[in-house]
């Protein structure tokens, strides 16, 4: 069976494009979207994705909706504890096949880590 993992140096997650992204305003409270726009920088990443290492320069102190873990993934988004690995690893494809493509060395790397 397929185990959700983050897979470091992917930054897939850090492309923050609100145009991609017009449901916002469903799942994040209009302090955590002011956050969340503030957060948008240059061609759609976010502020704090450090480009050149590929990871995040506040990752301990990342916001809420930066984290998948059970509580969160329920509360933001109704997902319950058993449905989250298969939710995270969607949600994940998504986002790396939009950032990168389905062909990526990202992709691959992820459905290696992941166990597809």
């Amino acid at each position: 069976m397929a185990t959700w993992q983050c897979v470091k140096q992917c930054g897939a997650c850090c492309h923050l494009n609100p145009a991609e992204r017009p449901d916002l305003h469903e799942y994040l409270s209009p302090e955590e979207l002011e956050l969340y726009l503030s957060m948008v920088g240059e061609g759609g990443w976010c502020v704090n994705f450090d480009s050149t290492s590929r990871e995040c320069r506040i990752y301990p102190d990342r916001p809420r909706f930066c984290r998948v873990e059970p509580d969160i993934f329920h509360d933001m988004y109704g997902i319950d504890l058993q449905e989250l690995n298969d939710f995270a690893i969607e949600c994940c494809h998504q986002q790396i096949e939009g950032v990168y493509g389905d062909r990526s060395q990202e992709m691959l790397r992820f459905d290696t880590a992941v166990g597809l």
